[in-house]
Parts: structure tokens; C-alpha cells; sequence
């Protein structure tokens, strides 16, 4: 049955609407762990160190599976040696054991890390990174992912938007409103828009912070981080979304944020006696 709705009738289910999806997000921020950063943010995280590992596991599995490994024995050498020298600082809580490091032969510009102690470099990067410091820069920022779990905590948000998103979409089904698809798409474009890619933006400013810190404290110039991000702008040829509409902040931004941070991350780089000659 479906009848022309008043006007009160419209802003009690849009209040119906906004009721349902925080109560449903709330009642599951209620069964969760709350937690902080490292750089004293609030985190949600639903997924326990054990699931984080495993799925950590798996994934890197499969990617030796799928992907060409370099078998070039000093490249692989140079690579294990930044990162050894980078994982060496890390907390024996959030990993206590042997880092596994893989070079895999592509030419994409990018490395990972993640949990339960995986590093994964392509040699792309190794093109653009053009020393052992700013290797040292990249490797430190995808191991301060692992350490503030942001993939636990983008896990866990998508579980709760997806719970919210549901719930409107109930709402909406019982309510009977014509043409609720796009009013799902709208909210999913305002979710993306609004939350999403702010969140991932956040996470990849807090692992600049925390790369900084790492790379500095293993020996490595922290100036050097600077370098990389131009090199990584220029490498890029300005084909990149603007900063609103990318998982990632803009080179300048970053740079700015790594400069901002600087001070205090070349005094642990002072402080620090050992030098990795990496090569």
C-alpha cells in the first residue's frame, strides 16, 4: 500500500532513520574494545591481534602465489636490511618475532605491511626511493600502519557502516518509501565522501608521523622522508584525484605534516648511535 506522506509523516521517519542507524552503531560500540593510538587518537577495533594475523597471513600467501619474486640476491639483501633495521624498534606487543620481507619483481611503486610480521616491497619503488633512507621512509610508514592497527580499525568501520546502512535499509523497507535506492546510494556516496576517505586520509597522515619516528630512531636520516614524497609527486606526473576524493593526502600536505613533525624526529635521529649502511 503506499499513500502520499505528510510532511510530519517525512520528518518522523528521517528521524526514525537517524535513530536506528546510531542505535545500531551504538549498541556495537557498547560490545567492542575501545582503544588509543600512538599518537593518542580514539579507536574502535572489533577484531581481535589472532584474526588480524591470520587474515595477515593469508593474504601474503597468496600474493607469493600469485606474484613473481625477485630472486636478485643484493637487492633482496638491501631491502631486508631497511627493514630489519626498521622493525627492530618496533614493540614486542605488536610483534614479537621474525619479520618475513619479500621483494616482488613489479613495477609498481608501492609496498606494504602487515600483521603477524609481513613486509612486502615491489621494485618499482625501489626506482624511486633513491637511497637507503627513504626506503627506510616508506617501509617505516607501512609498519606504522601494522602498529596503530589501522586495518583492524577500517575493518571495524566498515562492519559498523555496513550494520548502519542495513538498518536504514530495513527502516526504509517498512516504511514503505518509493524509490529508496537513491536514498541508499546517496547516503553511501555521503558516507564515502564524509567519512571514509577522511578516515583512510587520517591513517596515512598518522603513519607518516609514525614512520618518521621509526626511520629516525633506526639510524636513518628522517630529513630524507621529504625527498621521497617529492620524488613520489614527481613519479606520479600529477595523475592523482583531489585530496577530498582520495584514500590518500595530497604530496604536499604530507610533506608539510612530515616537516611539522620534523624537529623532534631528527633529535632521535641525533641521539641514536648506530648507522645502517644498507646498499
Amino acid at each position: 500500500m503506499s499513500e502520499a506522506r505528510t510532511f510530519s509523516d517525512k520528518k518522523g521517519l528521517t528521524m526514525k532513520l537517524k535513530f536506528t542507524a546510531s542505535a545500531v552503531i551504538a549498541a556495537a560500540l557498547t560490545l567492542t574494545a575501545c582503544a588509543t593510538s600512538p599518537t593518542g587518537r580514539n579507536q574502535v577495533l572489533l577484531y581481535s591481534e589472532t584474526q588480524l594475523a591470520q587474515m595477515g597471513d593469508q593474504a601474503f600467501t597468496g600474493m607469493k602465489e600469485e606474484l613473481k619474486i625477485s630472486n636478485k640476491a643484493v637487492q633482496n639483501s638491501y631491502v631486508e636490511c631497511v627493514a630489519n633495521a626498521i622493525t627492530a624498534q618496533v614493540p614486542a606487543t605488536v610483534f614479537n618475532g621474525q619479520w618475513e620481507v619479500v621483494v616482488f619483481d613489479d613495477e609498481q611503486v608501492n609496498a606494504f605491511a602487515l600483521p603477524g610480521g609481513k613486509i612486502g616491497v615491489y621494485t618499482g619503488l625501489l626506482n624511486v626511493a633513491e637511497n637507503q633512507h627513504q626506503l627506510a621512509a616508506v617501509i617505516g610508514h607501512e609498519v606504522g600502519h601494522v602498529i596503530a592497527e589501522h586495518g583492524n580499525e577500517r575493518m571495524s568501520q566498515s562492519t559498523l557502516i555496513n550494520m548502519g546502512s542495513q538498518a536504514v535499509g530495513q527502516v526504509l523497507a517498512a516504511n514503505e518509501v518509493p524509490q529508496s535506492g537513491p536514498i541508499m546510494a546517496a547516503i553511501g556516496l555521503g558516507v564515502q565522501v564524509g567519512v571514509q576517505l577522511p578516515f583512510s586520509r587520517t591513517h596515512e597522515s598518522e603513519a607518516d608521523v609514525i614512520g618518521l619516528q621509526l626511520m629516525a630512531k633506526s639510524g636513518f636520516d628522517p630529513r630524507q622522508s621529504v625527498n621521497l614524497w617529492q620524488n613520489m609527486d614527481a613519479a606520479s606526473g600529477g595523475n592523482r584525484p583531489m585530496e577530498l576524493l582520495s584514500t590518500h593526502p595530497a604530496p604536499q600536505t604530507r610533506i608539510d605534516n612530515l616537516q611539522a613533525n620534523m624537529p623532534n624526529a631528527y633529535a632521535d635521529y641525533q641521539a641514536t648511535a648506530y648507522r645502517p649502511n644498507c646498499r
